[in-house]
């Protein structure tokens, strides 16, 4: 019988209680501290951990600055591997939101018939991802998609000020995704599924946002930046930015 993710998060916060040396979900945790309970929470799929690897989740967290009751919002969120991370992270006393522009069914066959109360799969348009009635929101959260979104009809300038108007103040935005050439601009989203880290930069502070911090966790001198990620027989390069309301 599949567990359901209610069980999963009690199982997480009994977890927690056993492992040596991690720290307790339901405490503060600054970033940069141990996420491993998260990581290691049966929230998440077995296909979730093959991609540990490449996307390095505690990193991630980290420098989201995730903390317990956190309210986050993940965009094109597709089959919710980034939203059960956030989920097993902010804990019970949190709340994450996982849109996408259609019903995605690994989303819904992940989040099951008994929808945890915490967790929610929302369909919205990008030009206005927040639905009706979210709290102000402490993080939201962009992985390896804004490239995805500029490869539609969506208004990303409106996508971006809904999710400033979103966010409380002091809350963060990161945007996670595939590094193009510098001065390729939005000319190798569809081709290479990449996208210049300066024109993600631009575009979000034109929406009032600053830019907080940028992270080479994911970066790969060696790529040469000319093949889609997909298609290469070793890491691509990826920029990491947080920008703060």
């Amino acid at each position: 019988m599949r567990t359901s993710l209610r069980s999963a998060l009690l199982f997480s916060a009994s977890l927690l209680a056993v492992l040596p040396g991690v720290s307790a979900i339901a405490a503060d945790q600054p970033a940069g501290g141990s996420y491993q309970a998260a990581i290691a929470s049966p929230i998440r799929t077995d296909d979730d951990r093959k991609a540990d690897a490449k996307r390095k989740p505690a990193e991630f967290l980290a420098f989201a600055g995730v903390k317990p009751g956190m309210k986050a919002l993940d965009i094109a969120a597709g089959g919710g591997a980034t939203a059960a991370l956030l989920t097993a992270a902010v804990g019970q006393k949190g709340e994450v939101w996982a849109q996408n522009a259609k019903p995605n069914p690994k989303l819904q066959e992940r989040v099951g018939n008994a929808t945890l109360p915490n967790l929610h799969a929302i369909v919205a348009d990008f030009n206005d991802p927040v639905p009706k009635g979210t709290p102000p929101l402490d993080l939201v959260t962009i992985n390896m998609s804004y490239h995805d979104i500029a490869n539609t009809p969506a208004d990303r300038a409106a996508m971006n000020k809904r999710l400033y108007e979103a966010l409380k103040p002091g809350g963060v935005l990161v945007i996670v995704d595939n590094a193009a050439r510098k001065g390729a601009g939005l000319s190798a989203t569809k081709t290479l599924h990449r996208i210049d880290e300066e024109t993600v930069v631009e575009e979000v502070t034109r929406a009032g946002f600053k830019l907080d911090a940028r992270s080479d966790y994911l970066h790969v001198a060696s790529d040469p930046r000319e093949q889609p990620f997909f298609k290469m027989n070793a890491p691509d390069d990826k920029f990491a930015l947080r920008f703060k309301k």
